[in-house]
């Protein structure tokens, strides 16, 4: 199994864990749950007024993801001029927001940044030097500093 195939899988997992799905069945049940998660997005849109939400987040990879899940349950993502890419609005209801797209962006960004961290150190000792180790740390400044 590649790379690319690894991560996919992986994210899968972390993504039926999130749904509770675990066989085929269950994914199809789990998109049906997204379905159902949009039209209540929906509904608690006219209950709870969507307020916007400025979302920061670590790097450019992250808010391509963030923005994706925003995509899948009908919310809208953009950024004002001048905006960082690593910043996402969104209009939607907090409590649903909170509780769907911002959990399942955490559950997936851990997967991924766990997959980035072991890819790289194993292509780092791979390619470049067997020990991928951090610095170590040093008492005081080395001499003739």
């Amino acid at each position: 199994m590649d790379i690319e195939e690894r991560l996919r899988e992986r994210l899968r997992k972390a993504e039926s864990l999130f749904a509770g799905a675990a066989t085929s069945g269950e994914r199809d049940a789990a998109e049906a749950a997204v379905r159902r998660l949009r039209a209540r997005l929906a509904e608690t849109a006219r209950a709870e007024p969507p307020i916007e939400l400025k979302l920061t987040v670590p790097d450019a990879w992250s808010a391509r993801l963030l923005i994706a899940l925003c995509r899948r349950y009908g919310l809208r993502p953009y950024r004002y001029p001048r905006q960082r890419r690593t910043t996402v609005m969104v209009r939607a209801p907090r409590s649903v927001f909170d509780a769907v797209v911002w959990a399942q962006f955490t559950a997936l960004h851990e997967e991924m940044l766990a997959f980035f961290e072991e890819t790289t150190e194993r292509l780092i000792r791979e390619a470049v030097y067997g020990d991928a180790a951090d610095a170590e740390t040093v008492p005081e400044a080395l001499p003739g500093r």
